[in-house]
């Protein structure tokens, strides 16, 4: 049993904020959160600071933990904080999280990215770190939509890259993925609720 936790750990945890999600978003249903935007941002901003930590820190384990719906919580930054504030703090939890990623990788190396994302995924992008364009592959990837990021920071763990520039590709090519996936989960979330009021 011991060793099934171990070997698994990642998948149980994924799954265990899934449910988490799941239940949240059936509280907020009952408790009327999804009425409108402006009902789900003031219970969220009823807990204070808390609101502030708890997204911060829900946001690091959604790059850091993979299968967590990290979209959904990107879009709860902007609706909760407002276009700028949302920003800021998904930019900002999203590059602490992505260093994380890189230096789990680098600490615990390659068998633990393997349990992570399987080798079918890891197989696909493993022989580009060790080509000499691999640097700006990685920066491309970060700067555009729809790659896999987090896993992406995960490998370049692996790799030669330094620290310092990993730190600046995450930080320079960041902010238009993520403005980019905030607002389409802004409206996505809109959306949501305009059908939710539908149903009523």
């Amino acid at each position: 049993m011991k060793d099934f936790f171990k070997r698994n750990i990642y998948n149980i945890i994924s799954l265990l904020m899934l449910i988490f999600f799941a239940l949240l978003a059936y509280y907020g249903y009952k408790k009327g959160l999804f009425d409108s935007i402006e009902s789900f941002r003031t219970y969220v901003l009823s807990f204070g600071p808390w609101a502030f930590l708890i997204f911060f820190i829900a946001n690091i384990m959604q790059v850091v933990v993979p299968g967590v719906p990290g979209g959904i919580i990107l879009a709860f930054g902007v609706i909760t904080f407002g276009p700028l504030k949302g920003f800021i703090y998904n930019y900002l939890s999203i590059c602490v999280g992505s260093m994380l990623n890189f230096l789990i990788s680098r600490t615990f190396g390659q068998s633990l990215v393997l349990k992570m994302f399987g080798e079918g995924t890891f197989n696909k992008y493993k022989d580009k770190i060790k080509d000499n364009t691999y640097e700006k592959f990685f920066a491309l990837a970060i700067l555009l939509p729809a790659a896999p990021d987090d896993f992406l920071c995960y490998l370049t763990g692996l790799s030669n890259m330094s620290f310092k520039t990993f730190a600046k590709i995450i930080l320079l090519c960041k902010p238009p993925s993520i403005l980019a996936y905030s607002m389409a989960w802004y409206y996505g979330f809109d959306w949501f609720i305009q059908k939710i009021q539908s149903l009523s």
